[in-house]
């Protein structure tokens, strides 16, 4: 492959980024669903596909928007309806944030448990309660999680389709 092979160069890097996008969705240290979809944008942009390429993009930043609303707004209103608050989640994020730095990589999950918990109990002054909510909050994160991987694993199979069509 020559080096100025545009095309050859993206078919390359495209599923590079969407492999890493997809481990990056597991991996709190890439940006998962940005990753696979720059790797999509740029095999549609910059890989001469023409039309196809064009559908493939367009679907790819439909999917994005759609999955990056639903991964807020779902986990959000089943804590809403758990009693959990807002200011609960910030201050745990800001504890998982503290606590990567501290225990790198798993430490992001500790932080955020722990701070959860400890805001939750500081609240109610129950730890059945604060452990209650500490346990809507982790169903919270996961079912954000498995939200972001579907939206990335969408984003995948729309490129994957253009790749046999283009």
């Amino acid at each position: 492959m020559d080096a100025t092979d545009t095309g050859g160069l993206i078919s390359v890097i495209t599923p590079i980024c969407v492999v890493l996008g997809l481990l990056g969705v597991l991996v709190p240290m890439l940006p998962g669903l940005l990753l696979c979809w720059a790797g999509v944008a740029a095999w549609a942009v910059f890989g001469g596909h023409g039309a196809t390429g064009w559908a493939v993009g367009i679907a790819a930043t439909a999917v994005l928007a759609l999955g990056l609303v639903a991964k807020y707004l779902v986990p959000g209103r089943n804590l809403k309806r758990a009693g959990v608050s807002n200011l609960t989640l910030f201050l745990g994020g800001i504890g998982g944030i503290i606590g990567f730095f501290v225990i790198p990589v798993v430490g992001l999950v500790i932080g955020f448990v722990l701070a959860i918990f400890l805001v939750e109990l500081a609240r109610h002054s129950d730890s059945r309660q604060a452990w209650q909510s500490t346990k809507h909050a982790l169903k919270a994160a996961g079912l954000s999680m498995l939200i972001e991987l579907a939206t990335g694993l969408i984003i995948a199979a729309i490129w994957l389709a253009g790749v046999f069509i283009a």
